[in-house]
């Protein structure tokens, strides 16, 4: 019987295999897969049976039920027994023969069972499919393939066979027309081949040890024959590589004399198939196996194929292998083996070959033999260990290829050439030098996109490659240490090699440190050994300079301090402990920072002290003598790097400074005079650094050089020379001057102070004018050249700061101070004023703010000049345009937007600077006469600046003023005047200056008032506060600022100056920045808050005034000042402001309602103004009926116009939030005026005149609005709810439905508090709600039952007293008759739900059965929420099983299935109402398990893997209530036919898991002829989702059959 059923399932799933759907497809696979485990004989007799019942099935369908008799086969081997593996090959031998066409995949699967069934049985396959295989009959084509594959997987049972199947095989080769025959037969060929040469090779495991290669040798040889001699010459390409495959493998096999006699033929013809094939790969790998068969057995043939075989291998390496086809890299891999078998017979020959293809002009040609070089140089080592000396005097031309494919290809030849012994020889140096030649190339940030044709090696470039490969030669290949060592020092020092400086570095350190560990003695530089290695002195200096850039070169800083360090002795013996000290805190400095954070300046002042430190500690003037002049031998070799060369001459400098010989410092310092390069910026900056760090030991001899070298004849020449190029001579000219102009600069900075106060004026500015002016025929000429003045500035500046930090400043006179500002102020006045290119005005400023403050004062005239002249070149600017800065190079955008900011700054020291030598408040009014114009400026950047500058004054002023004696700050008002309206400024940033100058302004008038400056006070002290807020535009945050500022103004400003500030901020109203003239109104305000009574009569026209001005300017800050004036008014004047505003015509526009906000600000005002708004709501009638003149028509209601304009009025009185004291205090006259007004309001029309304004004004994107009351009233009017509801109760007899369901509706919701009990209501409330369940109106009917419903959240305690009572109205709800869409039911089961948790149990048992029975249709409704409140009411009917247990609990196993499937409910709602109900069925199925499951893995906030859960829940099922296993899957039968795709989908897995857990002993419960019968039509569902489970749970009825 369970054999038939097994039967009877496994032909349901085979029957379903015709569905088109590939994921069922692959379902019935697993299904057929899995009754195959638990029975797998019987599977596969089934499988036979019906494959061979339904001979027609189209074979695609029996491919599905081939591979699963594969699959079972495959997993069960060791099971089966003899008679199945004979029926299932009979079966596969015949469906695999069954056609004589081929049918691939058909025929491949039937293929595969007999290879499965072969690993066990191979004897029993092999006699079934000999009988296909006769002698003298071509046989079908998968017989062949069988037998290959059949060799590969049973290697050792299926070569004894092989020898009789090649003598049938080899007559039928002949009888082979076709070419996929003839493929077949190459395939098994080379299987069978491969398939010998493994069991010769494993012989001491193999069956029988006897075999021989001879057994087999004859026959592969005659098989040769024919696919060499016939097959091979076929024009079909795939026959010929077939062909080809079998050869390789068969050429192992072959006779040896037969190989040698075959090979003058065997390779021709191998090698000719490169022409015709585009795909070289099995080519290649048969060529190899040919080689190496015919090497192995001691070729003679080969010698006279070898220039063939190189002529054509070699083209295969040089075509580029595509990374992305991966048969062309192991094309390339087995062309590569090619070369190292024919290198180890044939070295001589193939690198005679091999180099002259070196000097190809051919990139791929040079590429491709360099890739060769590098194969045999790593795999024929011993070959070519007497070659060397050849090989690497062939790569000289290779060495000089600028092609970085070849470069690259040279790298990696010489990267083998280092493991392998060749840079050890003579030549090797050159290899090494070209390595760190390609170190030094320039890396590529950005590498370019490869071109498809690039043959990249690597995505590197040449120089990564090679900076790798040096570093690995130093550190894993040993014996090229004394190879590298101290040779790479070579290669430290020369310029071309800057780029190789971090990896030549890094190796040098590895090389040292290791040189260390063998002696203390053995890292020592031998220079009388190398007699081309740089000296110490070069090395240092080379290092040192190098390591100013460090971030240069892959952090070459780093790599150059550490190489210095482990130097040390070499450098010099006295350095081990100061290097050792001072070298690794430098390092720690380098790794802190980073590129961006560096200080450049602090860095090289670092190093320079280091320097210093250095040469202290040698203290041998010979040896700095000599350090000196090999530093400046190196000033040459840096001029492509003007930085490192800038950073030289500071070393230079530093060190003549530390050398006693004062004839060697002036010798060099004239050198330096004379080789300079003047025409660069950092030369001649680094010339006058050096100078003057020099001048620090060597004042008199740096002055005198600069003397003398003016006068000497170098310089003469040098103007005489450059005087005949007429272009370049004044250029040049200017150049040189500059430099010496600047040299005297940086010479009064560093030199000592007590030395070269003395000379400035006789000496230095003397020379410095004389170079500057230049006169023709004895007048003075004006220069044009910027650098000439750029350096004259900056050289004036120094020398200002000299004079300044001089010892003796204080008593110092500069009496030519006045002609030095004058000289900067024509500099900055020459300057355009519609841009900024250049430094100079801001150069030209700073140098003023150091002359400014030095001895004697400035006159009053040059004073003015010199303020009005920066302030005019400097705010006058126009603005950065980021927007058109950015479109040209972002660098000059940078430099500009910084070049701006640095001369802003440069102004405002320039000011404060003259501000401290006049520290009053005339001082500051005469300042700010010259900046007032610009603060008032209509054009935004120039406020901006003014402003900004303003405030930077007006802090510098604070902050150094000291008030002796008490006295007026006279100009407060008119400064105040100026900047508080700016607090209003349409620029941020001008808001943000303009507070600081308030608040800067009110601290000044408190120190004049006596206070101390460190005195802080609250109200100013709130502005700054205010500062953050204005960084956007937000109003509120504006009317805080301007009202504070008012409110201090208010407080400080003497009373004689109110007016004129009034008059002040008026006139602020024309100001060109609109919002500026809005602060102005705050200022008003505050006054009329002390004037206003007085204005009774003109009130009305100050309201009008208001409300046009507000049309005007729709702007928040004049909307909120207008509000004030408002509230100010209505405070003063009540009862006009309101009947003014009610004059104004409906509906409101925006300001009339910011108007009648306003008012709400006070609660008494407030109050008062409510109260006669409900006076006049009240005393009109809310409509009047109209009749319509249409015939049939009936009559409308249309609002009447006071009461509307009221209610309108008291909404937006009561919608401002500072009503609310008032509000409470007529609550309930307010809460029932307004609740009835809105029911008068349903159905009435507006007023003819209002309606079409009402329909412009009512956009498309009007939002419904919620009215929710009653929690509101709960919340606040608690006390006032008695009145309220004697008030309402009436309404509910009300002849309008409206008006009736607007109460009921809030007395439901009324219900929800608490608070209705504490005030005794409740019982009068639920008598009328209970009332109105028999009101005609279905809505009313609704809202009754769940305001009953509510009582259990408003008082849960009286639900037990009226639980009857309350339980008897849901009943009734759910069995109202008039009630279509179950809308009063819904309601009823939802009340009802809440309040079960608080009624008696004796009071739910007596309905229990009833409400379970009711409530069970609605699990399957089409309708959302009744499934969702049905399931949610079921699940709260558990908690009173206790009485009737046994009852309830049949009910739960009704709705068990339904809750479970609809887990899988389209509405997550109604999953969400199934976790519940199933959490709360838990407790009452008596199986923990089951209980533990639903409270886990149902939670609301956990997502649940249904399969995993269901087939949990079914193991549990099974074990507590096997007897249910029938009941079960017959509910879930019912399910079959859902609408729900889910739920369809989800019956058949419930069945599936019930079978999988269900212990023997019950199975005789299912009705498997049912279930079997239902499954079946399922497996017909449009769903695929749906036949995948069907076909998943047919799987598993196994268990049950």
């Amino acid at each position: 019987m369970t054999e038939s059923r097994i039967r009877r399932l496994s032909t349901t799933l085979m029957d379903a295999t015709t569905d088109k759907d590939p994921l069922v497809q692959e379902q019935i696979y697993n299904a057929l897969c899995h009754l195959g485990e638990s029975e797998p004989e019987e599977i596969l007799h089934a499988c036979d049976e019906y494959l061979r019942q339904h001979d027609k099935l189209a074979f695609p369908h029996r491919v599905i039920i081939l591979k699963a008799m594969e699959t079972v086969v495959k997993n069960n081997i060791a099971l089966l027994d003899k008679s199945t593996a004979k029926v299932v090959i009979f079966l596969a031998s015949n469906e695999m023969t069954k056609s004589k066409e081929v049918v691939r995949e058909w025929q491949q699967a039937a293929s595969d069972v007999l290879v499965a069934v072969g690993q066990r049985f191979i004897n029993k396959v092999m006699e079934e499919a000999l009988t296909k295989f006769q002698p003298g009959i071509l046989p079908h084509y998968f017989v062949m393939q069988t037998f290959a594959n059949l060799s590969v997987s049973n290697v050792f049972g299926m070569v004894p066979f092989l020898n009789s199947i090649l003598g049938t095989m080899l007559p039928m080769l002949g009888m082979a027309k076709q070419d996929h025959m003839k493929s077949v037969f190459c395939y098994a060929l080379q299987h069978f081949s491969e398939s010998i040469q493994e069991y010769l090779a494993n012989l001491d495991q193999a069956p029988d040890p006897t075999v021989r290669k001879d057994t087999f040798s004859n026959e592969i040889f005659s098989a040769y024959e024919v696919l060499f001699n016939s097959w091979l010459q076929h024009r079909e390409a795939k026959l010929r590589l077939a062909v080809v495959e079998a050869i390789g493998p068969m050429s192992y096999l072959m006779p040896s004399e037969k190989l040698e006699e075959q090979l003058p033929k065997l390779i021709p013809g191998i090698l000719a198939l490169y022409k015709k094939h585009a795909e070289a790969f099995y080519i290649s790998k048969s060529l190899c196996q040919i080689l190496e068969a015919s090497v192995n057995i001691g070729s003679r043939s080969l010698d006279v194929q070898l220039d063939s075989l190189l002529g054509t291998l070699h083209p295969q390496i040089c075509a580029p292998a595509d990374p992305s086809i991966p048969l062309t890299v192991k094309n390339h891999t087995e062309v590569l083996r090619c070369f190292t078998v024919l290198a180890c017979s044939f070295p001589d020959r193939v690198l005679a070959f091999l180099l002259p293809k070196l000097e190809s002009s051919n990139e791929r040609t040079r590429v491709g033999t360099l890739l060769i070089m590098r194969q045999i140089i790593n795999s024929a080592s011993s070959q070519m260990e007497i070659k060397k000396p050849f090989i690497l005097a062939s790569m000289k031309l290779p060495l000089q290829d600028s092609n970085n494919k070849v470069k690259r290809a040279v790298v990696q030849v010489i990267s083998a050439m280092a493991h392998h012994g060749y840079l050890e020889q003579p030549g090797g140096e050159l290899m090494l030098e070209y390595l760190i030649r390609q170190c030094a190339l320039p890396s590529d940030p950005q590498p370019r996109k490869q071109l498809p044709d690039a043959d990249d090696l690597a995505s590197d470039s040449v120089q990564s490659i090679s900076v790798n490969t040096l570093f690995l030669l130093s550190t894993t290949v040993d014996r090229m240490n004394n190879v590298l060592w101290p040779y790479l020092l070579e290669f430290v020092t020369p310029v071309q090699f800057t780029n190789a400086l971090t990896p030549l570095c890094k190796s040098l350190l590895y090389l040292v440190t290791k040189k260390q560990e063998e002696g203390e003695n053995a890292s020592l530089i031998r220079y009388d050994l190398n007699a081309n290695l740089p000296s110490p002195y070069a090395i240092t200096t080379r290092l040192l300079v190098v390591s100013s850039q460090p971030y240069v070169g892959d952090c070459r800083g780093t790599a150059a301090l550490c190489l210095l360090n482990v130097l040390h002795y070499s450098v010099h013996p006295a350095l081990d402990q100061l290097w050792s000290k001072k070298v690794p805190p430098l390092v720690e400095y380098i790794e802190e920072n980073t590129e961006k954070s560096l200080c450049q300046k602090e860095w090289e002042e670092k190093l320079l002290l280091f320097l210093q430190e250095t040469l202290t500690a040698v203290s041998d003037n010979t040896w700095i003598c000599q350090f000196g002049t090999e530093m400046c031998k190196q000033l040459n070799s840096y001029n492509g790097f003007p930085l490192e060369k800038n950073f030289l001459y500071k070393c230079i400098g530093t060190t003549l400074g530390a050398c006693i010989s004062k004839d060697l410092v002036q010798k060099q310092l004239q050198e330096l005079l004379e080789t300079a390069r003047y025409h660069e910026e950092a030369e001649r900056e680094g010339l006058a650094s050096c100078f003057g760090i020099c001048a620090i030991n060597h004042l008199e001899e740096t002055l005198a050089k600069l003397e003398d070298f003016v006068r000497s004849d170098i310089f003469k020449k040098s103007v005489g020379l450059f005087s005949i190029f007429k272009d370049r001579s004044d250029n040049e000219v200017e150049k040189i001057k500059s430099t010496l102009i600047l040299c005297y600069g940086y010479v009064a900075v560093y030199a000592p102070k007590e030395l070269v106060l003395s000379r400035i004026e006789a000496d230095i500015l003397k020379n410095v004018f004389q170079y500057f002016n230049t006169k023709v025929l004895g007048i003075k000429v004006e220069t044009k050249d910027l650098t000439l003045k750029l350096c004259l500035i900056r050289s004036i500046c120094m020398i200002s700061q000299a004079i300044y930090n001089g010892v003796k400043c204080g008593d110092f006179v500069f009496s030519r101070k006045a002609e030095l500002v004058a000289q900067m102020v024509e500099f900055i006045k020459a300057e355009p004023l519609d841009s900024m290119r250049t430094p100079l005005r801001q150069r030209a400023m700073i140098t003023c703010t150091y002359l400014v403050v030095l001895e004697p004062h400035l006159s009053d005239p040059d004073r003015t000049e010199l303020i009005d002249t920066c302030l005019a070149s400097v705010l006058a600017l126009p603005p950065l345009d980021p927007a058109k800065e950015r479109d040209g190079h972002v660098t000059d955008a940078l430099h500009k937007e910084m070049l701006y900011g640095d001369t802003i700054s440069a102004l405002k020291d320039l000011l404060k600077s003259l501000l401290q030598r006049n520290l009053t408040p005339h001082g500051l009014q005469d300042m700010f006469a010259h900046l007032g114009p610009w603060i008032k400026s209509s054009k935004e950047h120039e406020r901006q600046r003014a402003v900004e500058v303003s405030a930077a004054l007006l802090d510098f002023y604070l902050g150094k003023l000291n008030v002796s004696t008490v006295i007026p700050f006279y100009n407060l008002g008119v400064l105040i005047a100026l900047f508080s309206p700016r607090c209003s400024d349409s620029l941020a940033s001008v808001r943000q200056y303009a507070v600081d100058c308030v608040y800067c302004l009110l601290y000044i008038q408190l120190c004049y008032e006596g206070f101390a400056q460190d005195h802080r006070d609250e109200m100013v002290e709130g502005l700054k506060a205010l500062k953050k807020g204005l960084e956007e535009p937000d109003f509120t945050v504006l009317f805080h600022t301007c009202n504070n500022i008012a409110t201090v103004i208010g407080k400080r400003v003497p009373p004689d100056q109110l007016m004129s500030l009034l008059l002040a901020m008026f006139e602020g109203l024309a100001d060109p920045d609109k919002n500026c003239s809005r602060a102005a109104t705050v200022m008003i305000n505050s006054l009329l808050k002390e004037r206003g009574g007085v204005l009774q009569e003109k009130v009305p026209d100050i309201m009008s005034i208001i409300h046009s001005k507000l049309q005007e300017v729709d702007e928040e800050h004049v909307r909120k000042a207008a509000q004030q004036t408002v509230y100010i008014l209505a405070s003063q004047h009540k009862s006009v402001v309101v009947s003014s505003l009610l004059g104004s015509s409906l509906p409101f526009d925006s300001h009339t309602c910011a108007m009648w906000r306003s008012l709400a600000t006070e609660p008494t005002l407030t109050a008062q103004i409510l109260e006669q708004l409900l006076e006049k709501v009240n005393r009109d009638v809310p409509y009047k009926e109209s009749k319509c003149f249409l015939l049939g028509s009936s009559s409308e209601r249309v609002a009447t116009p006071l009461p509307l304009a009221a209610t309108c009025a008291l909404h937006e009185i009561m919608s401002a939030p500072e009503s609310g004291a008032a509000v409470l205090g007529l609550y309930p006259q307010l809460f029932v005026t307004l609740l009835l007004r809105v029911s008068c309001t349903v159905g009435v029309q507006l007023p003819k005149n209002l309606q079409s304004r009402e329909r412009r004004s009512a956009g498309p994107g009007t939002a419904p609005r919620t009215l929710e009351p009653c929690s509101a009233m709960v919340r606040h009017a608690g006390p006032r709810l008695p009145l309220i509801v004697k008030n309402l109760m009436p309404m509910l007899n009300s002849v309008l439905d409206n008006q009736r369901i607007t109460t009921t509706a809030f007395l439901a919701e009324l219900l929800n508090s608490n608070v209705v009990n504490d005030l005794i209501l409740l019982e009068t409330m639920m008598d009328n709600m209970m009332g109105r369940q028999k009101d005609p109106c279905m809505s009313v009917r609704m809202l009754a039952l769940r305001g009953l419903g509510n009582i259990s959240s408003g008082a849960p305690e009286k639900v037990r007293k009226h639980g009857a009572k309350l339980l008897a109205s849901m009943v009734n709800g759910m069995d109202d008759k008039d009630d279509p869409h179950n809308l009063v039911a819904l309601e009823a089961m939802s009340s009802l739900s809440k309040l079960l948790d608080h009624v008696e149990e004796r009071d739910v048992q007596s309905m229990l059965l009833h409400i379970a029975i009711r409530i069970r249709p609605f699990f399957d409704s089409e309708q959302p929420d009744l499934r969702k409140s049905s399931i949610v009411l079921f699940g709260n009917l558990t908690k009173f099983s206790d009485g009737n247990c046994e009852v309830f609990f049949e009910q739960i196993l009704n709705g068990l299935v339904t809750l479970l499937l609809h887990l899988q409910d389209p509405k997550p709602e109604v999953v969400k109402a199934c976790k519940f109900a199933l959490r709360m069925c838990g407790p009452n199925m008596g199986c923990e398990g089951l209980c533990d499951m639903f409270l886990n893995h149902l939670r609301e906030d956990r997502s649940l893997h249904y399969g995993e859960f269901m087939n949990n829940v079914c193991k549990h099922l099974m074990q507590s209530y096997p007897e249910m296993l029938n009941r079960l899957i017959s509910t879930n039968l019912f399910y079959f036919k859902s609408n729900w795709v889910d739920i369809r989908a989800a019956a058949p897995m419930f069945i599936g898991f019930l079978v999988l857990h269900v212990d023997e002993d019950h199975c005789q419960q299912v009705d498997l002829d049912q279930l079997i019968s239902s499954l079946n039509l399922l497996l017909k569902d449009p769903a695929p989702a749906v036949r995948v489970k069907v076909a998943e749970t047919l799987g598993r009825l196994v268990r049950v059959l």
